[in-house]
């Protein structure tokens, strides 16, 4: 026992962690076989009994697991878009080019004293950045990322985007209310004035599209748009696109519409008394809303999945079974050769590299070469390959024109956010909602 106490003490940190995992997650696989070696029939024909309920476990699983990447990405998007507009490097130390830096600041986050301050109401302080995280994550149920890749195709799925996503703005009254502080009670104040007052022309400015679409259906809208751009409704609702792009922006909190968040005003707004995994959860919210309203104006905009013109339908199929098993395992010596031969001229040109650092530069270019040629026979062998690398590269298109308006507009005044949601937007919304009616009778008649 003495000498296993000496060589824990002497392991590091890591060494700690890997050999308290390692035998855990054997155990627990050990564990996994056995239950379904024994019990494996009876659980299948459970699952096959309830499959709708299954699918949506799945769904809900893989968009909780999705959401948290997503927020990383647009805040390392952020973080990099802004340095270099201000002539600055970015984030360039932490991972390649500086990417992991965001996920550093994740894990920073939750890693430090979740407070609640004296005074506070602990339940509604503890339950607001979960309703604002779970009012986002629960609209990406209904966005439609390619041909079948969709949670759950509703009939109403817009109607339901609206109602979720609204729901978005109870969190941020409770946080505020809730923290005992006076700007935080401010914040969230405002962010109830400027959310519903936005809401009204965001929901007017697509009814116009509605009676394009004739469906309230995000997947349907989308199928609506296949063929040339110029099918894309962007071009039938031009000022649609307009006020929606505008209210989605002060929908989503970003700048010049970040009111409820005023730094320079209020400190924080709703999130002054936050800290820890709670701040978290708001941080990521607002990262995870700009995705989402970006993705809501690639589906009802922008042709969703997509592409800009007909993509012509090209099929390489692969059969394993009429391969043969002899060239499989020709197939097989491909990696190792294929490393050899990325890594000879880094070896042969440079002296002072070893031959082993020349073999993981070699294996890493292999592997680069080959999942590119393995992502283009997907991209052209499987429409819904080609329809997510559509939708990604569009919305991801609006997440860097949120960035970039944040390093280049300064915020308004909160009088000038409310004029303008109530002046201008609501009777643009209304006119260009008229004009659409009267545009379908006309030329219905």
């Amino acid at each position: 026992m003495t000498a296993i106490a000496r060589t824990w003490g002497r392991l590091t940190l890591p060494g700690k962690v890997v050999f308290t995992l390692v035998p855990i997650l054997a155990a627990l696989t050990v564990g996994l076989i056995a239950v379904i070696a024994i019990f494996g029939g009876a659980i299948w024909d459970i699952l096959l009994a309830n499959l709708g309920i299954v699918r949506f476990v799945i769904a809900v699983t893989i968009i909780l697991l999705v959401t948290i990447p997503i927020a990383f990405l647009n805040i390392y998007l952020e973080m990099k878009v802004i340095a270099l507009m201000n002539l600055r490097v970015g984030p360039d130390r932490v991972g390649p080019w500086g990417s992991l830096l965001s996920v550093v600041h994740g894990l920073k986050v939750l890693m430090k004293e979740d407070f609640t301050p004296t005074g506070a109401d602990a339940v509604v302080f503890t339950w607001a950045p979960v309703v604002t995280y779970g009012a986002a994550v629960m609209t990406v149920l209904v966005l439609p990322f390619a041909p079948g890749l969709i949670a759950q195709d509703f009939n109403i799925g817009l109607l339901y985007f609206f109602a979720v996503g609204g729901m978005g703005v109870v969190g941020l009254l409770m946080a505020g209310w809730a923290s005992f502080n006076k700007y935080s009670l401010l914040g969230g104040l405002r962010s109830a004035a400027q959310i519903i007052s936005y809401e009204i022309p965001l929901t007017l400015s697509v009814v116009g599209l509605l009676i394009l679409a004739g469906t309230m259906s995000l997947n349907g809208i989308v199928e609506q748009q296949s063929g040339w751009f110029t099918d894309w409704f962007v071009f039938r609702q031009p000022l649609g696109f307009l006020i929606f792009f505008i209210a989605a922006t002060a929908e989503g909190n970003r700048t010049p519409f970040d009111l409820t968040e005023a730094d320079s005003e209020i400190v924080a707004g709703f999130a002054t008394e936050y800290s820890g995994m709670r701040f978290g959860f708001f941080f990521f919210a607002e990262y995870v809303n700009v995705f989402i309203l970006s993705a809501l104006a690639v589906v009802l905009f922008f042709g969703g999945w997509n592409a800009p013109f007909p993509f012509p339908a090209i099929s390489i199929p692969i059969d394993l079974a009429a391969i043969g098993l002899p060239l499989l395992f020709l197939i097989a010596l491909v990696p190792p050769i294929a490393t050899l031969i990325f890594a000879a001229p880094f070896y042969l040109m440079r002296s002072s590299m070893r031959w082993w650092v020349a073999l993981i530069v070699g294996f890493v270019l292999f592997n680069v070469v080959a999942g590119g040629l393995v992502f283009a026979w997907a991209f052209v062998s499987f429409d819904w390959v080609a329809g997510l690398v559509w939708f990604l590269a569009k919305t991801f298109g609006f997440v860097f024109v949120f960035v970039w308006m944040r390093g280049t507009l300064p915020r308004v005044r909160i009088d000038q956010l409310m004029g303008f949601a109530w002046k201008w937007l609501l009777p643009a919304a209304l006119l260009n909602l008229f004009v659409t009616a009267a545009a379908v009778v006309v030329v219905g008649s």
